[in-house]
């Protein structure tokens, strides 16, 4: 399988502060990387980058036949890139309804997968569906996450960017959030990174692993073998969890 994401000795950062110091790393269609590593170590300046929202200093990020870091960021949604940030970025005056429609792009030509649109989003998220007149301040934590990653979806992107989308959420969330993306990923094939601070639970729902420290990379193989692997996680992270 040819790889589909393909980023070659990328530098960048905030300015002139360079985080990222000559990371590479590949991923192929329909599959999901884990992207893990201490905090501080340059991860979300990673999923920055890619969504082009830092300023990358030398090297390259194809998708496919694209050019990424040609292109602004507005330019990269259109190139197939559908980012959650930590942040989320909801619309918080907008209903769950509106923050949907508001960006919702018609599905690529030729695409083999089912086009997301905001129905499908409520089938996924049940939750939102029962609060689609609500406005983005009315929601919780985990059901501003949830229109987050639909936000996201009904983009129709190639490539899924979630950076931390568990993080200070509620078990129960925590679950019904992994369930929905190991359906977008594994059962539909999706290719996706995401970001985690609770690595096993990621690792399983993951093709790949790539860990991150000092803004280098430090380890890339199969999510499975690191999984399997207590002690080297524990070595790379600091705790094995």
């Amino acid at each position: 399988m040819s790889d589909f994401l393909q980023v070659e000795n990328l530098s960048a950062g905030y300015g002139e502060a360079v985080i990222l110091n000559g990371v590479s790393l590949a991923l192929a269609q329909g599959e999901t990387l884990a992207l893990l590593g201490r905090n501080g170590t340059g991860k979300t300046t990673l999923m920055n980058t890619l969504a082009g929202a830092t300023r990358q200093h030398a090297g390259s990020i194809m998708l496919g036949s694209v050019a990424l870091h040609k292109l602004a960021s507005h330019e990269r949604a259109a190139a197939g890139i559908g980012w959650v940030p930590q942040e989320r970025n909801i619309f918080k005056s907008l209903t769950v309804q509106e923050n949907l429609t508001a960006v919702a792009r018609p599905a690529r030509a030729g695409s083999s997968h089912r086009p997301w649109t905001p129905q499908r989003v409520y089938e996924l998220f049940p939750r939102l569906a029962e609060r689609k007149g609500n406005l983005g301040t009315q929601l919780s934590g985990g059901e501003q996450q949830m229109l987050a990653v639909g936000r996201a979806l009904v983009l129709n992107p190639r490539l899924l960017l979630l950076d931390e989308p568990l993080e200070g959420l509620a078990p129960i969330i925590v679950e019904e959030l992994l369930r929905a993306i190991a359906r977008i990923t594994r059962d539909e094939g999706l290719s996706a990174i995401i970001v985690e601070q609770h690595p096993q639970a990621i690792l399983a729902i993951s093709h790949r692993a790539v860990v991150l420290d000092h803004g280098t990379v430090v380890h890339s193989g199969t999510a499975e073998e690191l999984r399997a692997a207590p002690q080297l996680l524990d070595r790379l992270l600091g705790v094995a969890r």
